[in-house]
């Protein structure tokens, strides 16, 4: 008998032990029973029928989370950082230019993907936790003349929300595709991808959908179909290739064929969050996540904390940024609050590292119930270390 080189690892032998945490980050966010119960449903093969129908499914969930008829809407086999990929090289060719609104860390991931696939790279910058206005943006796309823009809806790292109502019709005037990363703000705050104008958009699972983290959503209009049929190029990317994701999806009207073995059970869990989604109702789902921000602010001021984005319309429902106090190590709360009362919360990002709290309460956890929890939590470690100062 031969035998193995290396010894079975040890750990191996004993089971997980996976501690139950209540996570009030930016992401990902806790899951259901519902949708727990999805991801361990039997396993089917990637072509059976049965799973082509929950595909067909999703694709309807999507459809109405986005708010869109676009038939090319479908689910990447990635976390939202593959739909960036996808959103980008597909639309973006070598020695394209696209013009980057960056007021955060994903404005700077934008510009350091197309980098990589040698696009041209152009900016208008702004301090994070600001907006651009219309003005702004016009003035732009009139001096450099992009193929597209890019813009995060909500930007994560500063927590501050972009209006985008305008900025479809503009960019079009120009001839210009409108591209959105809408992971941080999808189903938990007004999203109109038709009425918008918006080209392209993408999104996670394990934000205000509660899903793990794997099946990522993503939508492109006929504008921006047509766009990636026209290339003179080849996607650079086989497995991020669209045109072979929309033969998989059933949406290019050709019988579907074997292009990647696709998330099966991430997809089932999708399925069963848009599931939920639909059940309470986008409309609903808007306004309790609104609801729930507007307490948690004023709950945050209540301890004399500061908000670090000022303007109140300009702020992210879905996560809400803090700023650290002068003499309070940041990493010190963070670390108490998860030792003590197992909940979790996080730093700053990018060009906030250290400067602020990020708190999260998207989808089920967008609660009042975990608002008392955390406020309680962030009191608590407020007088531990104030006191030691």
């Amino acid at each position: 008998m031969i035998q193995a080189t290396y010894e079975k690892p040890k750990t191996l032998l004993k089971p997980m032990n996976v501690p139950k945490k209540l996570l009030l980050g930016p992401g990902p966010s806790n899951c259901p029973e519902r949708i727990r119960h999805a991801s361990s449903l039997p396993m089917l093969g990637h072509l059976h029928p049965e799973y082509v129908a929950i595909m067909d499914e999703v694709k309807l969930g999507l459809q109405y989370l986005f708010q869109t008829r676009n038939e090319l809407t479908l689910a990447v086999s990635g976390s939202g950082h593959a739909a960036m990929e996808v959103a980008i090289m597909n639309v973006l060719e070598a020695g394209e230019k696209i013009l980057i609104l960056e007021n955060g860390l994903w404005g700077l991931r934008a510009k350091g993907y197309t980098e990589r696939i040698g696009g041209e790279v152009v900016s208008l910058k702004k301090s994070p936790g600001e907006i651009f206005t219309l003005q702004e943006i016009e003035q732009g796309l009139s001096y450099h003349t992009p193929m597209v823009l890019f813009v995060a809806h909500g930007e994560s790292s500063t927590t501050v929300l972009q209006p985008l109502q305008g900025i479809g019709d503009i960019c079009h005037k120009y001839n210009c595709l409108f591209l959105v990363d809408a992971v941080a703000s999808l189903g938990g705050t007004t999203f109109l991808m038709d009425e918008w104008g918006v080209d392209v958009a993408y999104s996670g699972a394990q934000k205000v959908l509660n899903c793990p983290t794997g099946a990522s959503p993503i939508s492109f209009s006929s504008r921006a179909w047509n766009k990636i049929k026209s290339r003179k190029s080849q996607v650079p990317s086989f497995y991020f290739d669209i045109n072979h994701l929309a033969n998989y999806w059933g949406v290019d009207g050709k019988s579907r064929s074997y292009h990647h073995t696709g998330l099966i059970t991430n997809v089932y869990a999708l399925r069963e969050g848009l599931s939920l989604l639909v059940d309470e109702g986008l409309e609903v789902s808007w306004k309790r996540h609104q609801r729930i921000a507007d307490l948690l602010w004023s709950s945050i001021e209540g301890l004399g904390l500061e908000l670090f984005v000022k303007e109140k319309y300009h702020r992210l429902p879905t996560i809400t940024s803090v700023v650290v106090p002068t003499g309070i190590q940041w990493k010190q709360v963070v670390d108490y609050i998860m030792n003590k009362y197992s909940i979790e919360i996080s730093g700053g990002l990018g060009p906030t590292a250290g400067k602020i709290w990020r708190i999260g309460l998207m989808g089920g956890n967008a609660t009042e119930q975990n608002v008392k929890l955390l406020i309680t939590a962030l009191q608590d470690a407020l007088q531990q270390f104030r006191s030691s100062l």
